[in-house]
């Protein structure tokens, strides 16, 4: 037997180990984008799945904010006192004989406005912590979306990958006949095998990015295994029609509400420099007369050197950070969101073009240029160079359509509100 029957009985193992892989690929669920969303947490779903973890985080800080609100309500507490004056001394203080006992109780007084101060700080930093949570939540959005395009991307080209092992088998199969009935050399039998072989790696290659994918997928909602197979193709992701200059957009809310709150954070800094008096009232108990006597009490602390101007200081520099952060952040948004539908606009209009013309006169050629190996009116080399452009065009095609998607979960992002 010869080594080029050897050879292709070697390579024609390999590709039926890749179709049973394909064959039980088929055979498993399919996992749409929506699922996807509903795994992540990101929509509702009939099947509750268990809480995500990246959720957990930012939603149990917008809950210790909220409480942090409920306490800044609180007054201070009431204090009692107990004091037990003239004990064992000498003389006349000898023995309890002489006792005096006082039993008190003392509330702080907060001035200035410090407890609606803290209150409004508490909601504002509140308002931060649940706007960033629902911005966390959108961008897990934006990842799932993207990781699924991403996904789906990947099984396009293993399904690809197989296309071209399909058709390199084929030309491998008739180029070895050709050389049998001497109408090609042996070299041209070489070639086709050897581009069958570079099929079957870059098939090696394609499934290996495909479970890598859908890994990478799964991950985002705490799976430590590979996600079901996505289908080969792109789902429709449609992008929000307007986005620029909007307001509500989360990012430009959060950049606002932590604004809001560093100016929040000066009143209560400047309420915290006023003192607070504390009014007392008891009653006294003079053990050897076994008289009794009330007695109040006010005290109130000396602003004389900390009077929080440090803290003062320190959150109007916040403010100013907080301001600039905002200028910024609104800038930054109204660039992205303008080139961000710019590019997918043109990943469109790449996409239109690829699937309406490019594609279909590819395949067109490639037909016609098979049919005439088959009758002997054009080389190996001739199909091969049809097939390489029309493969090409299905990669360039697929990563347009990746792009696309991709940016359209960027626009969904950006408008999320």
């Amino acid at each position: 037997m010869s080594a080029i029957h050897w050879r292709g009985v070697l390579l024609g193992g390999l590709f039926l180990a890749a179709q049973a892989t394909t064959v039980a690929a088929q055979e498993r669920e399919l996992l749409t984008l929506e699922a996807a969303l509903a795994r992540a947490g990101i929509v509702d779903s009939a099947d509750e799945p268990p809480e995500n973890p990246r959720l957990i985080g930012p939603r149990a800080e917008a809950d210790a904010a909220r409480a942090l609100v409920d306490q800044a309500r609180l007054r201070p507490n009431p204090e009692i006192a107990f004091e037990a004056e003239n004990i064992a001394g000498s003389g006349a203080f000898s023995g309890l004989q002489a006792t005096e006992y006082t039993l008190s109780l003392s509330q702080r007084l907060e001035w200035g406005g410090k407890r609606g101060a803290r209150v409004r700080a508490a909601q504002a930093e509140a308002r931060v912590a649940t706007l960033s949570g629902a911005l966390s939540v959108a961008q897990l959005g934006r990842s799932v979306r993207e990781r699924y395009v991403e996904a789906v991307a990947a099984a396009a080209r293993l399904e690809l990958a197989r296309d071209i092992v399909e058709r390199n088998r084929e030309l491998a199969r008739i180029a070895g006949v050709l050389v049998d009935v001497g109408r090609e050399p042996p070299l041209r039998s070489l070639r086709a095998e050897a581009a069958l072989a570079e099929a079957l790696a870059e098939l090696e290659a394609a499934l290996a990015a495909d479970s890598t994918a859908r890994n990478a997928l799964a991950a985002l909602w705490g799976e430590a295994t590979p996600a079901t197979d996505v289908p080969s193709v792109f789902p429709e992701i449609e992008p929000p029609a307007t986005l620029l200059a909007s307001p509500s957009a989360l990012r430009l809310q959060v950049a606002r509400a932590e604004r809001e709150a560093a100016d929040a954070a000066i009143a209560r800094e400047r309420s915290l420099g006023i003192p607070d008096p504390a009014i007392s009232a008891g009653v006294r108990r003079f053990e050897e007369s076994r008289d009794q006597a009330f007695l109040v009490g006010v005290s109130i602390p000396l602003p004389l050197r900390n009077r929080n101007q440090g803290n003062i200081a320190a959150a109007e520099a916040r403010l100013r950070a907080a301001t600039a952060r905002e200028a910024i952040a609104r800038t930054d948004y109204e660039l992205e969101v303008t080139q961000a539908r710019g590019q997918f606009l043109a990943a469109e209009a790449r996409v239109e073009t690829l699937a309406e013309t490019s594609l279909p006169q590819a395949e067109e050629a490639l037909r016609l240029v098979r049919i005439g190996y088959r009758n002997g009116r054009f080389p190996l080399i001739e199909v091969l160079a049809a097939a390489e452009a029309r493969d090409t065009i299905r990669e360039a095609l697929i990563q347009a359509q990746e792009d696309r998607g991709r940016l359209a979960a960027t626009l969904i992002w950006l408008g999320a509100q």
